[in-house]
């Protein structure tokens, strides 16, 4: 029993170093947003509030957060300072709800206003900066939420389960899994909005909605289509979302406007289809699916066996 206390007290020194040393990093870097940009933008003015507000968000009071924790930290204050940082922790959720309209009026603002480009110009070649861009700084509290994660399961893990400091790390383990995955919650929200704007863009005209709240995007793919007379194979691009399956081909080389567009050929409500493997469950080469709607069956066949898999374990999870 000793010998064990003493190597989990061993790992807990070394991951409460490795958390201090890595917030002083952390700490830096923020600073160069807050001090460079945040403070120096407010006393000029080259920015209204509300514009600074956007592309900035809560980083000042996650600041505040921050060096506050490094300070229990460095005092060896593990317990009570990450209860105290756990409090704050809902900026972390917030400022990942703003990233995106960060970028876009940041983007907006170097377009558009000439004294804020030349003054993120001049603010970037300061030796402090490393090279660093102001775009590769604003992520980093997200990050930042990601290590917090690991650092703090690792300190938990290596806690005796009688000590006055267990029941505050387990607090703040769970604290941090709830931000952690409203955070995950936002950017697959994110991610699965480009892939739906991606694929509208992708086909020929509006008459295809694809962008519907609710809906989520799940796959694409070439399979051939198996005709129920005996004309040949035909090869179409395939999208799999969880309400829906689009099938289209592509447009004619030579179209004037949409030679890189496909163009929809049906759209599948996925709420009233059985999927069947016909065959493909052996090694064979590739394999053969059947998707029966009420008014169509639908064969698609693959020469790649893994492909086909993929697509049936993809299709079955979407239509249950």
């Amino acid at each position: 029993v000793e010998e064990q206390r003493a190597r989990w007290e061993r790992k807990r020194s070394r991951t409460a170093k490795e958390l201090l040393e890595t917030e002083h990093k952390y700490l830096e870097q923020l600073d160069l947003v807050v001090t460079f940009f945040v403070t120096i933008l407010k006393a000029k003015g080259t920015l209204k509030p509300a514009v600074l507000e956007t592309i900035f968000g809560p980083l000042e009071s996650i600041y505040s957060a921050s060096h506050v924790l490094s300070l229990h930290l460095e005092r060896g204050n593990l317990g009570p300072g990450l209860e105290n940082f756990c409090q704050n922790l809902e900026l972390y959720g917030h400022y990942a709800e703003n990233l995106e309209q960060a970028n876009k009026t940041l983007k907006e603002q170097l377009r558009k206003n000439k004294s804020f480009r030349r003054f993120k110009k001049l603010q970037e070649t300061r030796p402090q900066f490393q090279g660093r861009k102001l775009e590769d700084l604003l992520p980093l509290p997200l990050q930042r939420l990601h290590q917090y994660k690991h650092f703090l399961r690792d300190l938990l893990e290596n806690t005796s389960p009688d000590s006055a400091e267990y029941q505050k790390l387990a607090k703040a383990v769970k604290c941090i899994s709830e931000v952690s995955r409203w955070v995950q919650d936002i950017i697959h929200k994110r991610e699965n909005s480009l892939q739906l704007l991606r694929v509208q863009k992708l086909l020929k005209g509006q008459k295809t909605q694809v962008l519907t709240p609710g809906r989520w995007y799940i796959r694409e793919g070439w399979l051939l289509v198996v005709p129920s007379k005996g004309e040949e194979l035909k090869r179409r691009m395939f999208f799999l979302f969880s309400d829906i399956f689009i099938a289209t081909k592509p447009c004619h080389p030579l179209h004037p406007l949409s030679s890189n567009k496909l163009a929809c050929q049906a759209v599948y409500p996925l709420h009233q289809c059985v999927v069947d493997k016909v065959f493909g469950h052996t090694q064979s080469q590739g394999g053969l699916l059947s998707l029966s709607f009420p008014h169509k069956t639908l064969l698609l066949m693959s020469g790649d066996q893994q492909d086909i898999n993929d697509w049936y374990r993809s299709l079955t999870t979407a239509v249950r």
